[in-house]
């Protein structure tokens, strides 16, 4: 009854679709789930890659503390007032939550404002004995 060359070209077409619809996944796959975890992984690396002593830093375990030395692919944490110190992998790294280039701007920019508030507060004191 029915053609055998009709079914066979429907068969192909059903082929070609599926093949259509799984390259349409696997595109959709990349852009939504491999593309962003690479990034985000190039960017982890980037932060482990940039790690200087002085640093305060979150580890994947929530222990927080600051960067005493680095060798290598590990680091020193020192943790308390006591001066604990714990050995990790750059990998155990969570953030960086204050860098120490940042710490150090920060210091000087407030010797700068206390100096220029001193200076200020000299002239006003000299303007006023005149």
């Amino acid at each position: 009854m029915f053609n055998s060359t009709l079914l066979e070209a429907a068969a192909g077409t059903d082929m070609w679709i599926t093949l259509g619809m799984l390259a349409i996944l696997f595109v959709f796959m990349y852009f939504f789930m491999i593309r962003p975890q690479k990034k985000q992984e190039k960017k982890d690396a980037a932060m482990r890659d940039a790690l200087a002593v002085g640093d305060e830093v979150t580890t994947i375990g929530g222990i927080i503390g600051k960067v005493v030395s680095i060798k290598g692919e590990t680091f020193v944490l020192e943790t308390t007032k006591d001066k604990t110190k714990i050995r990790f992998l750059k990998g155990a790294i969570r953030t960086v939550d204050v860098k120490a280039a940042d710490l150090a701007a920060a210091v000087i920019e407030n010797k700068e404002a206390a100096k220029d508030e001193k200076s200020e507060g000299a002239d006003k004191k000299d303007s006023e004995k005149k």
